[in-house]
């Protein structure tokens, strides 16, 4: 196989189906080596069995993305089979929907752990990595894509911990752009929509695939066109984008920018703090709705 990443070497969490897996597919038809990272023995070899009878290279971890020193062992397995790393996509994630007043302690954790912290402990690897060569002198082209959603760009009720992780993940791709583009690092997010394990129970009427044969929006195989394009060497001068993606619609999402200024030139008093609130609502736009709202 050849193409637009011909020679690189990806690294894929959650690729044992949805999203992850169209990626990891999509990835290797396009020439890339692929470690496909997964909980799910079974499911996670299926999508290196199917790379590799189409002439692929894939090989499977079932590591812990939530530990730093596992994380670490995925990085490091990579590096043994296929000899170096180029790009990591995170897109491993899970949900405990609940409204605010009924979420638990346990609830928050496990999504924040599997969200925001899996994609801290595999890109932090990653980036030391790539970080040391770019100091030896080495030239790099190292990506990393994280996955942000609507719900992190807006809110979405009954999934506050969701929501939170997902927006949590879109300013650390901000902040990875920023420190990382000295090194020859790009890291940009996408917030996309498609039929995942996430989505199969709760939307499965609305997501089934159209019984006549139409464009089907939800196919997952949609989204990632746009991870092969960010993981090759071409995209080298895109980073720090949010990138929303369904069906055949793509677009780069507007995030939190300065409004109108109010200034005083001193400091205000609480008596007329709230009609300064009230003139900065009228003139300033508003924001789109959470959604479920």
């Amino acid at each position: 196989m050849t193409g637009i990443c011909d020679g690189r070497t990806a690294i894929v969490t959650g690729a044992g189906g949805g999203l992850g897996r169209a990626y990891a597919l999509a990835l290797a038809e396009h020439g890339a080596n692929v470690m496909v990272v997964d909980i799910n023995a079974e499911t996670g070899q299926q999508t290196v069995d199917d790379i590799r009878s189409a002439g692929g290279q894939a090989e499977l971890s079932l590591e812990d993305i939530t530990s730093y020193e596992s994380a670490g062992n995925i990085f490091k397995a990579t590096m043994d089979a296929f000899g170096d790393v180029h790009a990591v996509v995170n897109n491993a994630g899970n949900n405990r929907d609940r409204m605010f007043t009924s979420l638990t302690e346990d609830d928050w954790d496990a999504v924040i752990a599997v969200h925001l912290k899996g994609h801290f402990c595999l890109s932090s690897h990653a980036a030391k990595y790539w970080r040391g060569k770019a100091k030896m002198g080495e030239e790099v082209s190292g990506r990393i894509i994280n996955t942000s959603s609507g719900a992190g760009l807006l809110g979405s009720v009954g999934q506050s911990n969701y929501a939170a992780a997902k927006g949590g993940i879109l300013t650390l791709t901000l902040n990875q752009a920023a420190e990382l583009g000295r090194y020859g690092i790009t890291a940009n997010a996408v917030a996309p929509q498609g039929r995942t394990g996430m989505t199969e129970k709760v939307f499965a009427d609305m997501m089934k695939p159209p019984e006549d044969g139409s464009f089907d929006v939800f196919d997952p195989a949609n989204v990632a066109p746009l991870i092969v394009y960010l993981c090759s060497e071409k995209s080298a001068h895109v980073s720090g984008h949010c990138f929303e993606s369904f069906g055949g619609k793509l677009s780069i999402a507007n995030g939190w920018k300065t409004g109108t200024i109010k200034d005083k030139g001193a400091r205000y008093d609480v008596a007329e703090i709230g009609q300064v609130v009230n003139e900065l609502m009228n003139i300033s736009p508003p924001a789109q709705p959470v959604y479920g709202s």
